[in-house]
């Protein structure tokens, strides 16, 4: 019984070993490497004891960043102050010989895997930087292609996406206008480069904002500008002008006029044969009396009025539509039964015959 207890005693022990090596195995079969984005310096007037030089470094999260300066007698250990963002301060010592063409090289550290930068810029402002020089367009690197997958905002937090194919077995850099440093696009396979760059809180990145990528092998360097924007533009234009639909057969009802016929006579096809009639105007919709003197006057002349016998006289209903159309002309339709149509409809006209304008 004793010897049974010491084994399950000794298989728990064991089982938060197993979990430990289980759990970091899956990291150390990665064989993950940290990556440095970006390494920068803000540029000094002059390199005299007690000024201070600041960098920042740009990469994979959860490092650490130790900086060495040619001529300097300490190394510089970078602070993360953001996930991926590094920064620090160096300031100068009597003791210390740095020049502006000193070299500087990053060392970003996460586990067991270091990777390594060497700083692109001089430290003095205006400087000249004793680095790959421009030479001859024979020996020049070739940049290919320059591009960009861009984004729908550039707000904080995005990200941009570069490529860049030419010569390979160089060292890519960029700068973009707006942001602070210099970043690398790594080579990811012969001859291509690609790097992503998440903009940052103090970035000020437009449109049209200017990207320049240096490409540096066998101390020359060739440089391409991106010829494309850094925002998705949209297809359809934001102020497009509006399409004016013309229709010349189109039109409103702006009166219906009631026309009240006495005796035989047929009002229909016989204005101006004498018809004798009472003009309502104004009785269905909004008719006026202006287009009632006009429908009086198609009578040509008839007497309008109450001094008619209507005793033994036959009366009859008759209907006109006055349209008018969007140049300002009107025309009258008419009717020998109620057309059913409303004051303000819009309505089209086909060879005289009246239909709603849906």
């Amino acid at each position: 019984m004793k010897t049974k207890q010491k084994l399950l005693a000794g298989l728990v022990s064991v089982i938060p070993l197993l979990s430990m090596a289980l759990a970091a195995a899956p990291v150390q079969a990665q064989g993950y490497n940290p990556v440095i984005r970006g390494f920068n310096v803000d540029e000094v007037r002059r390199l005299v004891p007690g000024q201070e030089l600041n960098f920042d470094l740009y990469g994979t999260a959860g490092g650490r960043v130790f900086l060495q300066i040619a001529g300097a007698n300490r190394n510089l250990q970078l602070t993360e102050t953001e996930p991926g963002q590094y920064e620090g301060t160096y300031t100068i010592g009597t003791r210390d010989r740095i020049t502006a063409t000193s070299a500087v090289t990053a060392n970003l550290r996460v586990g067991n895997q270091v990777t390594s930068g060497v700083l692109s810029e001089s430290l003095v402002r205006g400087g000249r930087y004793n680095g790959p020089r421009r030479g001859d367009v024979a020996d020049l690197p070739r940049i290919e292609r320059f591009d960009v997958r861009a984004t729908e905002d550039l707000g904080p937090g995005n990200d941009l996406d570069f490529m860049l194919r030419g010569t390979p077995g160089a060292k890519v850099d960029m700068t973009i206008s707006g942001t602070r440093g210099v970043f690398f696009l790594p080579e990811v396979r012969p001859g291509e480069y690609e790097g992503s760059y998440v903009i940052r809180r103090g970035d000020r990145i437009a449109p049209n904002t200017a990207v320049t990528a240096n490409m540096r092998i066998n101390g020359r360097v060739a440089t391409a500008t991106l010829g494309k924007p850094l925002q998705l533009v949209s297809t359809v234009p934001q102020n497009a002008p509006r399409v004016v639909r013309y229709c010349s057969n189109c039109a409103t009802v702006e009166a219906i006029n009631v026309i009240e016929v006495n005796g035989e006579g047929n009002y229909l096809g016989t204005v101006g044969g004498g018809v004798v009639g009472a003009l309502l105007g104004s009785q269905i919709g909004d008719g006026n009396g202006r287009t009632a003197a006009q429908v009086a006057g198609a009578l040509g002349g008839a007497y309008v009025g109450r001094n008619i016998d209507r005793a033994n006289a036959k009366q009859t209903r008759h209907f006109e539509v006055v349209i008018r159309f969007a140049n300002g002309g009107t025309q009258t339709v008419q009717y020998a039964n109620d057309p059913g149509m409303r004051v303000g409809e819009k309505v089209k006209i086909n060879d005289g015959v009246l239909t709603r304008d849906n």
